[in-house]
């Protein structure tokens, strides 16, 4: 005679098998390396193995749909991105919503950089502003897709500062960061990890960084708020772990528990600031109470510059 397991008795065993983790974007980007490193290490403290499975498209809808539809037993964990909470927005019908998840943890943030082509007669953010105003409009900024989060911080930065430019949307960054060095377009942001070779050669110029404090990856670049006083550029790409709605508290707790031990592991934390996330952590709660505040920041940004995705 088979007996079944009760929740807390599965939660015990858990897990099983190797679980999988859902990355809403492609190989290689900034979510999926944090992904990775996150993730070798807390298959490890959970004493098991996690698998990345890469689920992109629409903006990272496609993946958080994936991620809605598994099955609520841990064995299906979505490494999540600030997409989550800017879909609602920017997008009629994105597939899913805020309550369709649980959250664990947030685990990082990558802060953005404004970086201009090195055609932009601009060494700082007082000259950049003052060229684009007298370009009045002849002037391209890129980003990686309508409705991502480069093309809110651009929307939002020539909003703020009462400037003008044409938005041209890629399909990722990387095509993105071509054309710029190429000076077809002239500036976007982007997450530092991903154009730091292009910022030591000199083939592209950082202006100012999006985070409330200096990065120690670009000591002599200001922040958004020195050059500016905006406290509404403070801009991260921020990441966290969200898991189905109704997943067993056992499970949750026991991958809380985990991820917080992943967090503080020295070699984790050297590894992703060495390619320039900032760790975060903190409880389910704050996690939720983060998302939300993103969620109706956003949805204000994206009322008051028109910066939708359809």
């Amino acid at each position: 005679m088979i007996v079944a397991q009760t929740p807390l008795q599965a939660a015990d065993d858990y897990p099983t098998r190797p679980v999988r983790m859902i990355v809403a974007f492609a190989p290689g980007g900034s979510a999926d390396i944090n992904a990775r490193i996150v993730g070798q290490k807390l298959g490890a403290e959970l004493g098991g193995s996690i698998v990345i499975e890469n689920k992109g498209g629409a903006g990272g809808n496609l993946g958080a749909v994936e991620a809605k539809k598994s099955a609520p037993d841990g064995y299906s964990i979505f490494y999540a991105t600030s997409a989550v909470a800017l879909a609602p927005s920017v997008y009629a019908n994105p597939g899913f919503q805020a309550k369709d998840f649980e959250p664990i943890s947030l685990t990082a943030t990558i802060p953005l950089v404004l970086v201009v082509s090195k055609s932009v007669p601009t060494t700082n953010p007082a000259e950049l502003v003052a060229w684009l105003k007298e370009q009045d409009g002849k002037v391209n900024y890129a980003s990686s897709g309508r409705g991502a989060l480069l093309h809110l911080a651009g929307a939002l930065f020539l909003k703020e500062t009462g400037t003008k430019a044409t938005h041209v949307a890629y399909r990722g960054s990387a095509p993105a960061i071509t054309d710029m060095l190429g000076g077809s377009v002239q500036f976007m942001f982007l997450p530092i990890n991903e154009i730091s070779s292009h910022l030591d050669s000199g083939s592209l110029k950082a202006v100012a960084v999006t985070h409330p404090q200096r990065i120690p990856q670009l000591p002599n670049v200001p922040t958004m708020r020195e050059a500016f006083g905006l406290q509404t550029m403070d801009i991260g790409a921020w990441q966290g772990l969200l898991v189905p709605a109704d997943t067993p508290k056992e499970v949750s707790r026991k991958l809380s528990s985990a991820l917080e031990r992943t967090l503080q592991s020295p070699e984790v934390k050297r590894r992703l600031v060495e390619l320039g996330s900032i760790v975060l952590g903190g409880t389910d709660k704050d996690y939720a109470d983060y998302m939300q505040a993103e969620a109706v920041r956003w949805a204000r940004i994206v009322h008051e510059t028109g910066a939708k995705a359809e």
